[in-house]
């Protein structure tokens, strides 16, 4: 395949420019830009391109002038509900979801049923992730059965393929759990990703304890549920730092510390207090991680009284200033992540009322146009959905979407480079569409059907295969 003319952006490297992709054996076999790309771009026929650029007869030659070509993007953070959960979500659909976004690399969480706490569990969905047209990776649990009392056996899991940890779903209640977790964490070189809410603070969850919780008439989920844990995590990531060195500093990078605190994320923030804890965390702690959703920059909790359960999840939508903290924390580097949070649930789940219904909403093909429209959007480019004017350049963007979040999993994935994956994403920056009520995914629980949205993806390659065309 020969991709002609196209913006190519590569945030690991800075690249922005225009130019053309040869694509070989699944990977990436030529990249050229500027004088370099002219020779082909002026090529006609795959025979003249097979005499200048050795691409054979029979491929195919996409002139992509005006669309804009990056990594495949990489979503940290996915809930397939597989096994346990499939009438909401399996790998499959969840895979195809992720295709027709722009995801070719994903990390499932693992609160599924059974929970990824044991080697047969593991095994089964890494089998089954395996058959993927994109490369599906998961998470294992902290503890065992998500109660917060048992340590999994990390070392294990970690050596049959789990790429991290988590506590996603159930948050972990007790500090030495959680502190052993790190020392464990750190000593495998795995990270620990988070879910901070403690549930001695909250009275009905996925609803903010404010506007949103009056207007129902129901207790909710006070700011200081998450605020609390993150400040504790990083007191607990604090002290490990300080603490003994784990292993022998001369194997570490140059340059590097090895210290005793992994890596931590602070999933899916929605409090400015949160923000500026790990902002004030990382100017000592270069461990210390967060992510952000698309609807925590893009909403506030306005939209659960507007939509109801279709806008309900956990941590809950908050008020407008934080909001506007998260994307000033996506601005200043100190919030390094986007991820989904993609979690799908059926029409009947989502349709009792308020209190009963589960948090979560599916975010996968939607995650791109949210992020172009409510942040890279020009001054005098508003959503209407959220009033967000542009706070970050298209690169900047995309490197929350891939290399970050490929970096901190060790992931070969989120950039683009000659005898690299041939894994990309390439999509109008500037055409808008409507959120349908229809998705690839199993599930259609999110309150942006019918919102016009910047930015759609056009085709998604994985391993040179195209695995989503529009």
């Amino acid at each position: 395949m020969l991709i002609k003319n196209i913006r190519i952006i590569d945030p690991a490297s800075g690249s922005d420019a225009v130019g053309d992709i040869l694509i070989q054996d699944g990977r990436i076999g030529k990249l050229l830009t500027g004088e370099d790309s002219r020779c082909v771009s002026n090529v006609g026929d795959p025979a003249t391109a097979a005499g200048v650029t050795g691409v054979s007869d029979d491929a195919e030659i996409i002139d992509a002038t005006g669309l804009v070509c990056a990594p495949g993007l990489v979503d940290v953070h996915v809930h397939f509900r597989d096994p346990g959960f499939t009438y909401k979500e399996d790998i499959e659909t969840g895979a195809r979801s992720a295709a027709a976004g722009g995801f070719t690399s994903v990390v499932m969480m693992a609160n599924t049923k059974p929970a990824i706490d044991n080697e047969e569990t593991l095994a089964y969905v890494l089998d089954k992730a395996a058959a993927q047209p994109i490369h599906v990776y998961t998470c294992a649990d902290i503890t065992m059965g998500l109660k917060g009392e048992t340590l999994v056996d990390m070392e294990k899991l970690s050596a049959l393929g789990a790429v991290g940890f988590t506590d996603d779903g159930i948050p972990l209640r007790d500090p030495d759990v959680c502190k052993r977790a790190m020392e464990i964490a750190a000593k495998l070189n795995m990270p620990l990703s988070f879910h901070e809410e403690d549930p001695a603070y909250i009275t009905n969850n996925g609803i903010n304890a404010g506007a949103a919780s009056d207007h129902f008439g129901v207790g909710g989920s006070p700011r200081e549920a998450e605020i609390s844990m993150i400040r504790r995590d990083i007191e607990i990531a604090e002290g490990l730092c300080e603490g003994d060195r784990v292993g022998d500093p001369s194997d570490a990078d140059e340059g590097m510390s090895v210290c005793g605190c992994p890596d931590i994320v602070i999933q899916h923030i929605s409090t400015a207090e949160g923000v500026e804890l790990v902002r004030q965390a990382r100017r000592t702690n270069p461990h210390i991680h967060a992510e952000a959703t698309p609807h925590h920059f893009s909403l506030t909790e306005e939209a659960v009284i507007r939509h109801g359960a279709m806008a309900k999840m956990n941590p809950p939508l908050r008020t407008e200033a934080d909001r506007q903290a998260i994307i000033e924390g996506l601005r200043d580097g100190t919030i390094e992540l986007i991820s989904t949070d993609h979690a799908p649930h059926s029409a009947e789940e989502k349709s009792r009322p308020i209190t009963e219904a589960p948090s979560g909403i599916i975010g996968l093909e939607t995650s791109l146009a949210l992020g172009i429209t409510n942040l890279v959007g020009s001054d005098s480019t508003v959503s209407e959905e959220s009033g967000t004017c542009g706070r970050l350049s298209l690169i900047e963007l995309i490197a929350k979407m891939t290399v970050n979040p490929a970096r901190l999993y060790g992931l070969d994935a989120g950039r683009i480079y000659e005898g690299g994956p041939a894994d990309l994403v390439i999509f109008d920056p500037d055409e808008e569409w409507i959120v349908p009520d229809t998705f690839e995914s199993r599930s259609n629980n999110t309150p942006f059907t019918g919102t016009r949205l910047r930015g759609r993806v056009c085709m998604t390659i994985c391993g040179g295969r195209v695995v989503f065309r529009r």
